[in-house]
């Protein structure tokens, strides 16, 4: 008998397996291919991993800005691919070692649920049955493929963020279906590259749900570095390596030697035995509560499966607050500050409001914002670069309520403005924080100081 079984080795998996044996929990985790799941395998490590070997080749290239020269810059791309693998390769094994340090029994291979009884939860591979007195389900999402005319056809023209991981030569041109935070990092990616990229969006901007006026100012800078852009497009058919959409009442037709379908991806609720719970579902995800709990009884769903908030980072969160409640720690998860980052160069991040879902919510604010120029740090290191710090207040108490920066390195900063919503802190408040000098940070006292 198994203190928790958990099924899917993801930041949820098999951080909740960490969290769970550090504390004594027996524990077994399922994983089916390679420990780390989509974000590891398949999305957050090797993307970014590929992210930073175009941003050293483009920074070599306008070395010139900064009074350093070189002659003969070039990259090679099979390298970079291998050292794709080989970062991801290095984090799966210390995955790997982690579980093994926490006393977790790990099954590769499919799991399979048969039910719950009296004594607790059933769940089979590989001929062998085990026993578990809680249920953590983390399987995850998978790229959502629309069923637009011809794509399946298409053959290996077609590619999700799976297959672009693995391409063996750089492509002379891609057309990305879908502007959101996968498609623009592939986008950033092969555009530093030289591939000749254009990006097809349905909506009326890329990035949606991230603060508008900043997704529009990355539009522009990436339109001014070649990318182009079809905003209010609806893909209708794919003709071999044609893309055919509608915009303005009218059809439009281009080509890429490849293309990338990026609109979104779903939760991964079939296939494992699910029904054999009969676990609610909603909006396509497992319906949980704020302890992660399901409709049954200690039966738990953390990460993607919810359908709810498909970032690493939340799935972890969730993972720990699983294995809190199981150990005598009553804990919630909450989605308050939670923080998006798109690692384009340069970056996007933001965490709680935005101007747009603020006003949908009826929400009284104030809003203040300060070109990234500001920072002394972000000038000696961004030549020629443009970015923006906006931060959004309650009008009532001052509390900040919602912080979005464009601007290297966003990504790096977004924790301080995590936890000033988390502590609900006001701009008063913040004010007092002593940020290091010279730091790109100080851009965000230096915004609410303009308030």
């Amino acid at each position: 008998m198994y203190d928790l079984i958990i099924i899917g080795g993801g930041p949820a998996g098999y951080v909740a397996a960490e969290r769970a044996g550090h504390k004594g929990l027996k524990v077994l985790l399922f994983e089916k291919k390679s420990m780390g799941g989509v974000c590891l395998n398949e999305g957050c490590i090797p993307t970014k991993t590929l992210l930073y070997s175009a941003k050293t080749y483009e920074n070599a290239l306008h070395g010139d800005k900064y009074g350093v020269y070189s002659d003969n810059i070039r990259f090679d791309f099979g390298k970079i691919v291998a050292r794709k693998n080989k970062v991801v390769r290095k984090l799966v094994a210390g995955v790997e070692g982690k579980m093994k340090m926490h006393h977790v029994t790990v099954v590769k291979g499919e799991a399979m649920i048969l039910g719950r009884s009296s004594k607790g939860v059933e769940v089979t591979s590989g001929g062998e049955t085990y026993l578990g007195a809680n249920l953590l389900i983390c399987t995850g999402s998978e790229a959502f493929v629309p069923p637009i005319p011809g794509l399946a056809e298409a053959g290996d023209i077609i590619l999700t963020n799976r297959e672009i991981l693995d391409l063996k030569e750089q492509p002379k041109s891609l057309v990305v279906i879908g502007g959101g935070v996968i498609g623009m990092e592939f986008a950033s990616f092969y555009n530093s590259l030289g591939t000749k990229v254009t990006v097809v969006e349905m909506l009326p901007e890329i990035l949606g749900g991230l603060d508008v006026e900043i997704s529009a100012m990355l539009r522009d800078i990436y339109t001014k570095k070649g990318i182009e852009f079809y905003l209010n497009a609806k893909v209708v058919m794919i003709e071999g390596n044609k893309v055919i959409f509608e915009k303005d009442g009218q059809t439009q037709t281009i080509e890429g030697e490849k293309i990338l379908v990026s609109v979104g991806r779903k939760a991964v609720t079939k296939g494992f035995g699910l029904e054999n719970l009969n676990v609610e579902l909603d909006r396509g995800g497992i319906k949980v509560d704020k302890e992660m709990r399901t409709n049954v009884p200690n039966v738990f769903a953390a990460g993607d499966v919810t359908g709810f908030s498909l970032l690493a980072h939340t799935a972890s969160r969730e993972g720990e607050v699983v294995v809190n409640n199981l150990t005598g720690r009553a804990d919630k998860m909450r989605y308050d500050a939670i923080p998006g980052v798109v690692y384009t160069n340069p970056e996007v991040a933001g965490v709680g409001e935005t101007e747009e879902s603020a006003k949908a919510k009826g929400i009284d604010f104030k809003v203040a914002k300060l070109p990234m120029a500001y920072s002394g740090r972000f000038v000696a290191e961004n030549e020629g670069g443009s970015g923006l710090c906006k931060v959004l207040v309650g009008a009532e108490y001052g509390e900040v309520i919602g912080v979005h920066l464009l601007g290297n390195p966003s990504s790096e900063m977004i924790y301080g403005a995590c936890m000033a919503i988390e502590q609900e802190m006001t701009i008063e408040e913040l004010k007092e924080v002593v940020f290091p000098h010279p730091t790109v940070s100080e851009i965000l006292k230096e915004t609410i100081f303009a308030m």
